[in-house]
């Protein structure tokens, strides 16, 4: 391996993908235009994140199952959706989320609930899905935002670990 292609693989490993999953029956049907998606991409583009793709999925369970796994197929980065966590008839992410999760990371969704009273409201998910961290967050565009802002810090760290975990905590030897 030539100093340049191990240089650019360096570079590769230090970049932060995500991909934005909005999930409205309005945004799919055309009734609807996805400001929250917009909303999101230029946040994570703003805080360092490169966004590969954006996609809509119709509310409800299966669909949004179905497009989070293929979404995390041979991708190591985040997933954001946006919609469908609250009390509504439709509102079926979490459900759906919950369906390809390998682990949950409920700190994650914690800590989103807690930036506004209305965040109690919320029934949104956090997990990993192989080497792709998934969370949910509200369908608003101020809620969206707003909710991805309280765990933006954390969320380089949680993805590198999902691949490139060396161990960062080693186990001491006690012989």
């Amino acid at each position: 391996m030539t100093k340049h292609s191990e240089h650019q693989r360096t570079q590769d490993k230090e970049k932060l993908f995500a991909k934005i999953l909005t999930v409205s029956d309005g945004v799919v049907y055309g009734t609807r235009q996805d400001r929250s998606g917009k909303a999101l991409e230029g946040y994570l583009a703003a805080a360092g994140w490169i966004v590969v793709e954006r996609r809509i999925s119709e509310d409800g369970t299966q669909p949004v199952a179905e497009a989070l796994h293929q979404l995390a197929t041979d991708f190591h980065g985040l997933i954001v959706t946006t919609g469908g966590t609250g009390f509504g008839p439709r509102d079926l992410t979490p459900e759906g989320t919950r369906a390809v999760l390998d682990r949950e990371a409920p700190g994650l969704a914690e800590a989103m609930r807690l930036v506004n009273p209305l965040g109690r409201l919320s029934r949104g998910l956090a997990g990993t899905l192989n080497t792709t961290l998934i969370i949910n967050t509200p369908g608003s565009e101020k809620g969206c935002v707003e909710t991805l802002e309280a765990v933006v810090d954390v969320l380089p760290h949680a993805v590198k670990l999902l691949v490139d975990n060396a161990d960062p905590h080693p186990n001491r030897n006690h012989s």
